[in-house]
């Protein structure tokens, strides 16, 4: 890896080994105490890492994603700097890999030739995490330095790591996680005898819950099986019908998995300060027309409950969206919807808030509104894609129909909750009780083209992950059928960060070289 960062990741790698934030409490008594003492708190800060940076969220999402998936209005280009926010989201991932793979060294330092399956899940749990990580980077950014990177302890010769294949990468962390799956245990005993290695203390995510953990590894499967399945068709397919049919453990509706401020300690203010410094992202008239039958200005047209839970009216109380695609007509955007002196005046949105900004609350909620990674009602949009396409399963259309239906009713239910179990959440449109979530789950028995339910269950999938705009932003690059206005999609990848061509320039020249250019135009693999 580049210098600069290899040396950051070293220093922070040798700081944590002698300080820990938290009191974790005892560890399980075993023979590797001293190990598991430092394993701990190095995977406890991978677990830490996957909080969305504010960079990320202020020049990636704001400036860039939510324009480019239409799920809101970009109102004005003011930020255009965009390598502030990949500068953050590759440093936070390889600061995470040097500590993944010192964990990994350590647990080969461990193992017992007698008694090997008893690492077997804090293994697993690494692995998911390498997964999730990895997926999301190269999901953005196409090819990267993965199999030699974040080994810099290890010698010089890993400081300017080769980028690699995103194929090659995807491979290789499917076959990651189906291991983790088929190998973690919720028993207490290995099948040779011993126990298994713990360090549920310092599990953040899951608190120790093996199942959870095996869940999230199939769900993690399903979610980049699919991502493939236009470039690697029998791959995806014997994934997909693997887990669907053998009815393998999935992370299922209510057991959504997530950043939770309130449980984990942390306070979430990125996120507010991602949406009061950049102001400029407001409804737009695309997930407008996605959620409402007519442009009523007093909110009687949405028939979608989750459209009062995303968004809010403007100074004067009254609905009105951005155009996704502006003209020399339209009205600048301005007042200050997001700012914290709402928290004690809440209506004073500012009079230039001529059009509907994100729910308040949404941005605001330091505490208990959760950073998302992934829902149980991904799995059944998933699944009734397959059914529609038959992939992996036979195409079964009355199947895709039930399972789309279930999507829709278990995204309502998370929003819902999500509204519900906020400590802020004050207010709420009264035209909100008025909707019926069945009239949205429905739609898709009244479409006459399996086409049309197709392009609907997209559309449900791609409004249910508002705060994951770059699940969103891969889905749309996928298919090409999320709702849109305007020109098609031409924004395939973001660039590679600055300091790239500038501490691991042989092989930045290399991998740009080979792609024609670190362009946004590129499309990443499993795109072709």
């Amino acid at each position: 890896m580049k210098n600069k960062i290899i040396h950051i990741l070293l220093i922070c790698s040798l700081g944590f080994f002698f300080s820990c934030e938290k009191d974790f409490g005892d560890l399980n008594k075993n023979p590797y105490a001293t190990t598991i003492t430092s394993i701990g708190p190095l995977f406890n800060n991978v677990v830490s890492s996957l909080k969305l940076g504010w960079n990320e969220q202020f020049y990636v999402h704001n400036e860039v994603i939510y324009k480019q998936t239409q799920l809101a209005a970009l109102t004005s280009e003011a930020w255009q700097n965009l390598s502030i926010g990949t500068e953050e989201i590759w440093s936070n991932y390889y600061l995470a890999l040097a500590h993944i793979r010192d964990i990994e060294r350590r647990l080969q330092e461990i193992e017992n030739p007698d008694r090997p399956d008893s690492l077997n899940n804090v293994k697993g749990m690494l692995k998911i995490m390498l997964a999730y990580k990895t997926f999301r980077v190269t999901d953005m950014f196409g090819d990267m330095p993965f199999f030699d990177a974040g080994k810099g302890y290890e010698g010089v010769q890993y400081l300017h790591p080769k980028y690699d294949g995103q194929e090659e990468i995807y491979e290789y962390l499917l076959d990651e996680l189906q291991w983790a799956a088929e190998n973690m245990s919720m028993n207490t005993q290995t099948p040779s005898g011993g126990s298994y290695y713990s360090i549920a203390s310092y599990d953040m995510l899951f608190g120790g819950n093996i199942q959870k953990w095996i869940k999230f590894a199939n769900s993690l499967r399903l979610r980049h099986a699919m991502r493939i399945a236009e470039v690697l068709p029998d791959l995806a397919g014997e994934i997909i019908l693997d887990i669907v049919e053998n009815q393998l453990p999935v992370i299922k509706p209510g057991e959504d998995v997530v950043m939770m401020p309130s449980a984990q300690a942390w306070l979430k203010e990125s996120t507010n300060w991602s949406f009061r410094e950049h102001k400029n992202i407001r409804m737009g008239s695309n997930i407008w027309n996605q959620m409402a039958d007519n442009d009523s200005s007093n909110g009687t047209g949405f028939y979608d409950p989750r459209a009062f839970i995303f968004f809010e009216t403007n100074n004067l109380g009254k609905w009105v969206a951005f155009p996704q695609i502006p003209d020399a007509n339209t009205l600048p955007s301005g007042g200050i919807p997001y700012g914290l002196h709402r928290d004690l005046n809440y209506t004073i949105k500012g009079n230039d808030c001529i059009y509907s900004p994100v729910n308040f609350y949404i941005t605001r909620d330091e505490n208990t509104i959760p950073e998302i990674i992934l829902t149980g009602s991904e799995y059944l949009f998933i699944k009734a894609e397959a059914y529609y396409r038959g992939i992996g399963v036979a195409m079964d259309p009355i199947m895709g129909s039930a399972a789309y239906f279930d999507a829709v009713i278990a995204s309502m239910d998370f929003w819902d909750e999500l509204k519900n179990n906020s400590s802020i959440w004050q207010y709420t449109d009264p035209n909100y009780d008025q909707c019926n979530p069945y009239d949205v789950a429905n739609k898709i028995f009244f479409l006459e083209t399996d086409e049309e339910k197709l392009d609907l269950i997209y559309a449900q999938r791609w409004i249910d992950a508002f705060r994951q705009p770059w699940e969103a932003y891969s889905l749309t690059r996928r298919t090409g059928r999320t709702p849109r206005e305007g020109e098609p999609l031409n924004f395939f990848r973001l660039p590679y960060p600055p300091s790239e061509s500038e501490h691991n320039a042989e092989n930045y020249s290399i991998q740009t070289t080979k792609m024609g250019g670190d362009l946004s135009t590129v499309k990443v693999w499993w795109m072709q």
